[in-house]
């Protein structure tokens, strides 16, 4: 009785051990949950752009002059893009646009607020197409260079856009766009600020 005992406690302590052994194996074969993308992420850019009526001009000491574009020349964007859907996506950024020239005679510069929302359309991870619209707040030509001091605030105004974004990674983008925009101002009348811009785009 008391070996069958004995045999018995060995088994007892042999499948223990086994046990012990096998559940650390099993324990590290599990697959670590990951997190699932949320829809929104933040997107900060920077581009450059041109077109537009000539709004001044500004002579440099070696004789080159520079020209200041109602649709010129750098502008810096941040904000969301929300994906509702795999194919379908809203972008919402605010963005500082500016074209400028610095001389030792005076300088002259055109800055607006301009504030987007985009919907686009893709129809693959590479690839998508957007329209929406832009609204631009407080668009100011200042500057020694211009009028003799005299700076010149234009409306607010209100305009369309079009996008084509191609994605080099999940990360970054690189869009192509036009925006349709006309800017008035008491005594100058009407300016085209119509422009083609080309930019680099981040998300996180």
């Amino acid at each position: 009785m008391n070996k069958i005992l004995f045999v018995c406690a060995g088994l007892l302590a042999a499948a223990g051990a086994a046990r012990a052994q096998s559940y650390p194996e099993t324990y590290l074969i599990l697959p670590a949950p990951t997190p699932t993308p949320g829809p929104a992420h933040l997107v900060v850019g920077v581009g450059l752009s041109g077109g537009g009526d000539e709004l001044a001009s500004a002579r440099y000491p070696d004789g080159t002059t520079a020209h200041i574009h109602a649709g010129g020349l750098v502008y810096l964007s941040a904000g969301v893009d929300y994906h509702l859907l795999p194919e379908f996506s809203l972008q919402g950024t605010i963005n500082y646009h500016v074209d400028s020239a610095e001389t030792r005679h005076g300088d002259v510069r055109f800055e607006r607020f301009p504030i987007e929302l985009i919907a686009y359309y893709q129809p693959n991870p590479a690839f998508r197409i957007g329209g929406g619209v832009r609204y631009t707040s407080s668009p100011k030509l200042t500057g020694s260079a211009v009028g003799a001091g005299r700076d010149i605030s234009f409306d607010n105004t209100t305009s369309a856009v079009l996008e084509a974004e191609y994605f080099q990674d999940a990360d970054i983008g690189v869009k192509l766009r036009y925006v349709h925009e006309t800017f008035k101002a008491p005594g100058v009348g009407q300016v085209d600020g119509s422009h083609v811009g080309l930019s680099v785009n981040f998300y996180f």
